[in-house]
């Protein structure tokens, strides 16, 4: 296994981090999976084992089923792994019981930590934007919690640009606890988060952790132009996640995959996961998966070394439009580009 800093703090997390979104199988989840203690543990075992030492869950996932399983499966090993959750999202029918309020994260964030059988939380994730909630007391209540050891580092989620920076800014006029991560869907099928939120976490000194890095599966290889849904993948259960709103462009990329995986002798699946690992910010890519050999498969994708050849490719089969007011920007201010900038206009100047 490798490990990244994550953002600007001092944290060392694997390039890879266990997602643990099919723990429990409680309500729409089930359609992801419905894993069980026994289960779990073989799973969290086998990534202990390959040396990834970040854990992800969320307090709705299963309405608090995963994080208790993790809990159980992790319990008299804690201290030697890194917990993250999240919340926000709504999980339960009262007007209090979703948001960025300071009652129901703090409220949320103790009730996780039972659930958890632990002390404290190493990356806290607000799980999505809240625009009704004043940003000063979502940071309030972020900072509380580090200030009484329940949360080491605190993280967003599924946030635009103008999000992060807004939250920033508060933080910092505030002198309190700022972001140090944002978790994000990001796949070669979805570039968009190139345009402001690479950027913004090179720039602010952010890491990336990447939700769904297959996009739900349709990167692995196992789905195909022309071919039925396989049993047993979410995409067969229902699961309409992520959206895809150019289908041929999807299918020339996994054509694409596959043909660099067979030239490597791997699967379609590890060139998806080396690609997004040599991206800008990028720290840690969080995978799940229904049983032992879709996680080492995984696994091997940190060791995959992609030639330049093999990421123009991806990069022609996969990039986006470039819009306003980035085509602008490159006429007319590429002299003048920080770090930030080129995380986003490296791919789209030519050279």
């Amino acid at each position: 296994m490798k490990y990244r800093t994550l953002g600007r703090s001092g944290l060392k997390v694997s390039v890879l981090t266990m997602g643990t979104f099919t723990f429990g199988g409680a309500g729409a989840f089930k359609a992801v999976g419905a894993q069980g203690v026994s289960e779990a543990r073989k799973l969290v075992d086998t990534c202990i084992d390959a040396g990834i030492n970040l854990y992800d869950t969320a307090n709705m996932y299963s309405t608090g089923l995963s994080e208790e399983i993790l809990g159980e499966v992790l319990d008299g090993r804690r201290d030697d792994v890194l917990i993250s959750s999240k919340a926000r999202m709504r999980i339960a029918d009262g007007p209090n019981d979703e948001g960025f309020s300071r009652y129901h994260l703090i409220r949320e964030c103790e009730r996780s930590l039972k659930r958890l059988r632990t002390d404290h939380i190493d990356i806290y994730h607000m799980h999505e934007w809240d625009g009704v909630t004043p940003m000063e007391e979502m940071v309030s209540a972020l900072d509380t919690l580090v200030q009484q050891g329940k949360v080491r580092y605190i993280a967003c989620s599924n946030f635009s640009g103008w999000h992060i920076m807004k939250a920033l800014g508060v933080s910092d006029r505030s002198l309190r606890e700022r972001f140090v991560a944002q978790q994000i869907h990001y796949t070669l099928e979805a570039r968009e988060a190139e345009y402001e939120l690479l950027p913004i976490s090179v720039d602010q000194g952010l890491g990336v952790l990447v939700w769904s890095p297959l996009a739900a599966g349709l990167l692995s290889g196992k789905h195909r132009r022309g071919k039925d849904t396989p049993e047993g993948s979410r995409q067969f259960a229902g699961w309409t996640e992520p959206p895809i709103r150019d289908e041929e462009k999807l299918w020339n990329i996994v054509d694409t995959l596959v043909e660099i995986g067979d030239a490597h002798g791997v699967s379609a699946a590890q060139v998806a996961l080396a690609w997004l690992l040599t991206r800008p910010a990028v720290s840690s890519l969080v995978i799940g998966g229904r049983n032992e050999q879709q996680f080492r498969d995984n696994f091997r994708a940190v060791d995959l070394e992609l030639n330049e050849d093999e990421l123009k490719r991806l990069h022609e089969v996969s990039k986006l439009p470039v819009i306003y007011p980035y085509w602008h920007q490159q006429q007319f201010a590429s002299d003048r580009f920080s770090p930030g900038d080129w995380a986003l206009h490296r791919d789209y100047i030519e050279n």
